[in-house]
């Protein structure tokens, strides 16, 4: 960056904001478009994950069905087995621990039986919650689809415009020392309508109407160094000179010589 005057400083910085302005502009065309893009994105990752939490649940209880069933064919071969070991029992306390064992088994099945009643209506009750997911994700699909074209279409219209506009920033940004570009890029992200650099019109900074005092309008007249205004902090780089309207004098109309 070459030792700019004052004068360039700030004429590199009026042609900045310029772009900058029209940059803004641009994306206030695209709205709230693009937050509304990813919203949605993350609300569909979202329920996707659910989704797959779902689906591993319900995987669960399949396979917990599965299992109780096995566990009841195992006590069903046991109650086989100890009713054929009763026919062999030599006393009444061997008879009565084989009948306990056999309870044992029973209750053991009736246990197991609730368990898959219980997994099978928990199977349904989740392939409800699935079906109601998995149509919300297909709405949302359909809604994210829709903005996006309409952002691309958008983008489209106003990406020569906007490729051209940030290859000229680049070039502007160059020509401007990096503490007062540093202190420019801040201002912006602390303003809401973005302007950094503004003119004095009417006596009164651009953008915040705060009237500025006849001396510092003279020091900004001068442009011999950077004006900062005191209540905003945004720089101040020209005077708007409003040419007075011409004054005609008045026509005076002679007195009618009296009679």
């Amino acid at each position: 960056m070459e030792n700019n005057t004052v004068a360039q400083k700030l004429d590199a910085l009026v042609k900045l904001q310029s772009i900058d302005t029209k940059l803004d502009q641009l994306k206030k065309l695209r709205g709230d478009l693009p937050d509304e893009v990813q919203d949605l994105e993350d609300e569909i990752e979202g329920y996707n994950t659910r989704l797959g939490r779902f689906n591993t649940e319900l995987e669960d209880l399949e396979e917990s069905i599965k299992n109780n069933k096995t566990g009841i064919k195992d006590s069903e071969k046991l109650i086989v087995k100890y009713n054929e070991q009763q026919k062999n029992v030599r006393n009444n306390r061997e008879f009565d621990a084989i009948t306990k064992e056999v309870e044992l088994q029973e209750l053991e099945i009736q246990i197991l039986e609730k368990k898959i009643r219980e997994a099978g209506e928990n199977i349904e009750k989740k392939k409800v919650e699935i079906v109601n997911i998995q149509e919300i994700i297909k709405e949302r699909n359909a809604d994210l689809d829709s903005k996006k074209k309409e952002l691309e279409d958008i983008l489209s219209d106003s990406k020569d415009e906007e490729t051209k506009l940030n290859a000229d920033r680049e070039k502007a940004t160059k020509k401007i020392e990096e503490k007062l570009l540093t202190y420019y890029e801040k201002l912006r992200v602390n303003l809401s309508n973005g302007l950094a650099v503004v003119t004095v019109k009417r006596g009164a900074a651009d953008g915040c109407n705060i009237v500025i005092p006849p001396q510092k309008i003279a020091e900004i007249k001068e442009r011999k160094k950077i004006v900062i205004d005191e209540h905003s902090g945004r720089i101040l780089a020209n005077v708007d000179v409003e040419v007075e309207p011409e004054v005609k004098p008045k026509r005076t109309t002679r007195k009618k010589k009296e009679a």
